[in-house]
């Protein structure tokens, strides 16, 4: 039973660990909401009738206003008199409430609005407006970090890493590294918004003319990891080295691609795959992110290459001798590295409308951060893509959760590291 326990813990601690973090951030972000939308305009409505007389009074803010606006279409749709609506300070309100000389039958205020001494007190500083009913949205507690918006905004932000990631857990289970892809990245924003401003053009750019241009850039990465595999495999160069010396010169290339400027000639329906959400609010990125997840999990687990990974990387010697082609198999664990990160890329200048070769800047230590929280052994031979799409979420759950709760960015670079090394010295306890 113990062993058991034990096995379960080692194999699902990291999604056990990232549900309690969601825990932790849910209680500390514990506060009270208000209903917002129709649902809201519909609560206060529901007091007012055709021979009341109704002023509203909310802070400028967007949401406020916008709800102002609908409650007073919906109040002259009754055939309630709307006295006013007033959209700005207390001083705003008492100028207003000043001037009225007939009795008020209700007031209307906005979730914040609505604790003002002016709205909460106004029948007594001003007895000619009777005693008014005052009416706000219904309140509720609610973690923020729970929020629907919260919630698919930290799924979205995470996307371009954990697809990245996907590559970088291959190529480390075969016991190597690819540093290079946060560069790939960058060349890949840049190459597809360069190929779109010049060849496809630029912001009458078709769907076909930026499909074509996204899947070259992606192939120019892929062709990047490629040859960073050959390096490795055919000259014996260490895997460190090799994509060191990559993400030197394809960051070079994104650069003088640009000449060291944004790119930012692309139409707006380029953003349909970073910022688009089609199926069930979800956006866009996050959807491509589970297809590969899925796909990936089925390579790992059911085909023979995903046997060959595991195999490469316990032990290269054994894999050899057992007729594994090593080479191959590490030559196609870069490829599909450079490929991701040139689909990242893609990704990231879509979010962006544009391409730099600033990106991607400290991506390839956070998407090895993911996989290395997610479970995956830098010595090879052991890791999963759940793990490694956990471990991708468990840091965006921690970055979100700081800055949810104001906790400052020099900060989260220290808790961050903390849980990278912590990550690592499990990897060491499991392994003995």
């Amino acid at each position: 039973m113990k062993t058991h326990a034990l096995r379960l813990l080692s194999e699902h601690g990291m999604i056990l660990i990232l549900l309690l973090l969601g825990a932790f951030f849910s209680a500390v972000t514990l506060t009270e909401q208000s209903i917002t939308g129709d649902t809201a305009v519909e609560q206060i409505t529901a007091s007012i009738r055709k021979e009341h007389r109704v002023l509203i009074a909310t802070r400028p803010a967007t949401e406020e206003s916008a709800l102002a606006d609908a409650i007073a279409a919906k109040t002259k749709a009754i055939g309630a008199q709307v006295i006013a609506v007033i959209k700005g300070s207390p001083a705003d309100v008492r100028s207003v409430l000043s001037q009225q000389k007939q009795p008020l039958d209700i007031i209307v205020a906005g979730p914040e609005s609505a604790r003002w001494l002016i709205l909460s007190e106004a029948s007594a500083e001003f007895p000619s407006i009777g005693s008014p009913l005052l009416l706000k949205p219904e309140s509720y507690r609610w973690p923020n970090f729970l929020k629907t918006d919260n919630l698919l905004n930290i799924a979205n932000q995470i996307a371009v890493i954990a697809i990245i990631a996907i590559g970088m857990t291959m190529v480390i289970i075969t016991a190597g590294i690819d540093l290079s892809v946060g560069s790939l990245l960058a060349l890949a924003a840049v190459g597809a918004s360069w190929f779109i401003r010049e060849y496809a053009g630029a912001q009458e750019a078709s769907a076909g003319g930026m499909l074509v241009a996204c899947f070259l850039a992606i192939l120019l990465c892929g062709a990047a990891g490629g040859f960073s595999g050959l390096m490795i495999t055919r000259f014996n160069i260490p895997p460190f080295i090799v994509t060191l010396a990559m993400m030197l010169v394809t960051s070079g290339f994104a650069y003088t691609l640009s000449e060291g400027q944004s790119i930012y000639q692309v139409p707006d329906s380029f953003v349909w795959l970073g910022r688009g959400a089609d199926l069930f609010r979800l956006p866009n990125a996050v959807l491509l992110m589970g297809v590969l997840y899925g796909l990936a999990h089925v390579i790992m687990t059911q085909t023979r290459i995903g046997r060959y990974l595991y195999a490469v990387g316990g032990n290269r010697e054994a894999a050899h001798i057992s007729g594994v082609p090593v080479n191959r198999v590490l030559l196609f664990a870069y490829v599909i590295s450079g490929l991701l990160a040139g689909l990242g890329g893609v990704v990231m200048a879509s979010q962006l409308k544009s391409g730099s070769p600033t990106y991607g800047g400290m991506y390839e230590l956070y998407v090895i951060a993911a996989v290395v929280v997610g479970g995956t052994s830098l010595s090879g031979g052991k890791g999963t893509m759940l793990g490694t799409l956990t471990g991708a979420f468990i840091i965006a759950v921690i970055q979100n959760g700081m800055n949810l709760t104001n906790v400052e960015s020099y900060t989260q670079k220290v808790v961050l590291g903390g849980v990278i090394l912590g990550a690592v010295l499990v990897d060491q306890w499991r392994r003995h």
